[in-house]
């Protein structure tokens, strides 16, 4: 009696069910999927904080630590890739983008693996900028970009018309559910929060030893120890993809400064010699085979201004997934030149990988200028002038018909490709 009472129960709940789904428009199959899907079903998906899919291609991305920089790389870093970072002539503002990709990385509970032969990953973690929450990063926002709001309302009336039409660069905090976090260059990360994250330290000088082994293959003695120190780290923090992991996932985020330097005793900033260049690029095909098996992205800063040798920069940066190059202003005539005077530099996105397809979306990379603010660094579309005033040299406008022609068929160029500015 009490089977068939339990029986009698459950078909009177599955008639309740179909009735209730035939109510909606619906019916008892899609019901059941429903609910195996919704909440019920969402443990089954498998969720990483500080992540989400591509829209485009499915791939797992993570944040840069710069919402505009993610929105230019197709939404965000992917897992299992290389970003290389050409870093500028004085290495000013290319650590900045270091710091926002390992200060993301604390903020969204991912473990770091910080490698450098210059400074102490401990101190390097100690220089994070503190990071801009809900309401009160919208608020600091605003008083950054209030110094600035006469010069560009009177900007945006010279400009010509076909500028106003181009996409707007996604600058500031909009709102809290946004992918990434924003960040107060002014001021340093809690160290509360340090503590509590999971990082490890690979500082070159600590772990170099008296007696070096003769090694035959193509790699320096520090590039050999890093590969080492990081293929440890996945095996045994349980990053390796390969095998299931029995704690919950997270996200290794890698960063390496100043690769390819002499500090790592490389010598391909010192010479143009062929056939000691094997280091740098088999340092990078063995790494970039690690990632592709785990849960990690690797962010690399490299001073590719030095090298001479130009071969081996487009080794490198096909053996890197996505490279974004500085160009500051720092130095050079641009610097005192008025057509400037509202950036810091030039940003230049050499490659987007492509993932899942055989082409990458290059639309929205080109013609890009960044700036560092009271407080924020920004990256904004490069709008000049409409009309050269009797003020600016000629050699300053050869400078910028020739600065258009590198930055290509966008800011200031004719749609038949023509060399001289259009306005």
């Amino acid at each position: 009696m009490a089977a068939a009472a339990t029986r009698g129960s459950g078909a009177g709940e599955t008639r309740s069910e179909a009735a209730a789904a035939g109510q909606h428009g619906g019916t008892s199959f899609q019901r059941k999927g429903s609910r195996a899907g919704g909440i019920g079903g969402g443990s089954r998906l498998v969720s990483i904080a500080g992540t989400r899919p591509s829209v485009r291609n499915g791939q797992l991305l993570v944040s840069t630590g710069l919402p505009a920089l993610d929105q230019l790389l197709g939404g965000g870093l992917a897992v299992g890739t290389v970003l290389l970072i050409e870093e500028d002539r004085y290495d000013i503002y290319s650590p900045l983008l270091f710091k926002y990709f390992l200060a993301e990385g604390i903020m969204s509970g991912h473990a770091l693996l910080v490698a450098s032969a210059k400074e102490d990953p401990a101190d390097i973690l100690q220089e994070l900028p503190a990071p801009l929450l809900d309401n009160h990063g919208k608020k600091e926002f605003d008083e950054d970009s209030c110094n600035n709001k006469t010069a560009e309302s009177n900007l945006e009336m010279k400009i010509a018309w076909r500028y106003q039409l181009l996409p707007k660069m996604e600058a500031g905090p909009v709102s809290s559910s946004r992918f990434g976090h924003y960040y107060d260059v002014s001021k340093r990360i809690p160290q509360e929060l340090i503590e509590a994250s999971q990082w490890h330290g690979f500082f070159l000088p600590e772990k170099l030893s008296s007696s070096l082994p003769a090694e035959p293959c193509y790699l320096t003695h520090g590039y050999l120890k890093l590969l080492q120190f990081i293929q440890r780290i996945i095996y045994e923090d349980g990053f390796d993809g390969t095998n299931p992991q029995k704690k919950q996932k997270n996200i290794l985020r890698i960063g390496i400064q100043n690769l390819g330097s002499p500090l790592w005793g490389d010598d391909i900033c010192c010479t143009e010699n062929y056939d000691n260049n094997h280091n740098l690029t088999k340092f990078l095909y063995v790494l970039r085979g690690l990632l592709r098996n785990s849960l990690s992205a690797c962010i690399i800063t490299m001073p590719s201004h030095l090298i001479q040798n130009k071969a081996i920069i487009a080794r490198v940066t096909n053996l890197s997934d996505t490279v974004v190059g500085l160009d500051s202003f720092m130095g050079s005539e641009k610097e005192t030149n008025p057509l400037y005077k509202d950036f810091h530099g030039l940003i230049h996105i050499r490659k987007i990988p492509r993932l899942n397809n055989l082409t990458g979306d290059i639309s929205d990379v080109k013609d890009l200028a960044f700036k560092l603010k009271r407080k924020l660094f920004t990256i904004e579309r490069l709008h000049l002038p409409p009309d050269l005033s009797d003020t600016v040299s000629r050699s300053s406008k050869q400078a910028v018909a020739e600065s258009t022609a590198r930055l290509g068929p966008g800011c200031g160029m004719m749609a038949g490709g023509k060399k001289h500015l259009d306005f």
